[in-house]
């Protein structure tokens, strides 16, 4: 807690697409925030938004009272945390936020046990622009006493908080998200696809979106997307392809585990992939349309 308030000191470890919103916002609502990431060239705009900017992790997380993480996966976060260790203090409340998986969050559970970490499992549902605008929905499972810190953390970066349970280390957020990630996949797969056949079959795809119109196959996120695609509107992404194929793989990962065949999830890994290898790995994941075809160039 920083000294003149009960508003904890927070470090932000990771600043991508996600994690330089939250962190943006978080200083706008007031309270004090360290970043850190790996690429600092990433981090540095923040200084403009009153965010001081760490050289390492532990510099970043020495004196926060929570540090959340938004890093790409749970390898990633255990090395940052294991960087970050020195200036941990037992007793600092953990946010964090990234998809990590089953087993990733398994790691970063005993990590926080080892170091007497308060950790609240929070990923976040959202994009690039709930997240800039401070519209997430955070789901949260974490200890009753590290609620008071992590409250203005939420508040800051989101619109709901949905509390899942008070066991930080029972995956229980993490396994609503990738429950929740696994539809809107499957959402972003059918658009692509629908728009696809559309495309090979020569029918105007503003055709299909009239027809659906206000009707039960309609839906703001098909708007959304196939927006995207037919503006070539995919960068700056809202979430990047290649980042869709690795959450893709932990959802189909975690299905195993528990004795459930995602075969939908399995095939969109596999068009993700080919359309990273097509070099759509930094754009909208909704570039999964490319996958459709052989020969992308020839397209729209």
């Amino acid at each position: 807690m920083t000294e003149s308030s009960t508003t904890p000191a927070v470090a932000v470890l990771g600043t991508g697409i996600m994690g330089a919103a939250m962190a943006r916002n978080l200083a706008r609502a007031g309270l004090a925030v360290t970043a850190w990431n790996r690429s600092r060239d990433k981090a540095e705009p923040l200084a403009a938004d009153g965010v001081r900017i760490a050289d390492a992790p532990a510099d970043a997380v020495r004196g926060a009272g929570v540090v959340l993480t938004m890093l790409r996966d749970g390898p990633a976060a255990l090395d940052v945390m294991r960087d970050a260790a020195p200036g941990l203090r037992p007793g600092t409340v953990w946010v964090q936020s990234g998809t990590v998986g089953l087993e990733g969050f398994e790691d970063l559970a005993a990590f926080a046990g080892e170091h007497g970490l308060a950790l609240v499992d929070a990923p976040v549902l959202g994009t690039r622009q709930p997240a800039e605008e401070g519209k997430l929905t955070v789901l949260a499972a974490g200890p009753e006493e590290a609620r008071e810190a992590a409250e203005p953390v939420f508040a800051a970066v989101g619109s709901r908080t949905m509390w899942l349970g008070d066991d930080g280390a029972s995956g229980a957020a993490t396994r609503l998200k990738l429950v929740i990630n696994s539809w809107v996949l499957t959402v972003t797969h059918g658009t692509a696809e629908a728009l696809a056949l559309a495309e090979g079959l020569g029918v105007d795809p503003a055709g299909f979106l009239d027809a659906v119109a206000g009707g039960p196959l309609d839906m703001g996120y098909l708007r959304a997307k196939a927006g995207l695609i037919l503006r070539d509107g995919l960068t700056p992404p809202s979430f990047t392809t290649a980042t869709a194929e690795k959450d893709a793989r932990l959802i189909v990962t975690a299905g195993e585990r528990a004795g459930v065949r995602m075969d939908v999830a399995a095939a969109g890994a596999e068009r993700f992939r080919r359309a990273v290898e097509q070099g759509h790995g930094e754009e909208d994941m909704a570039a999964s349309y490319y996958a459709s075809f052989d020969d992308p160039s020839t397209i729209l």
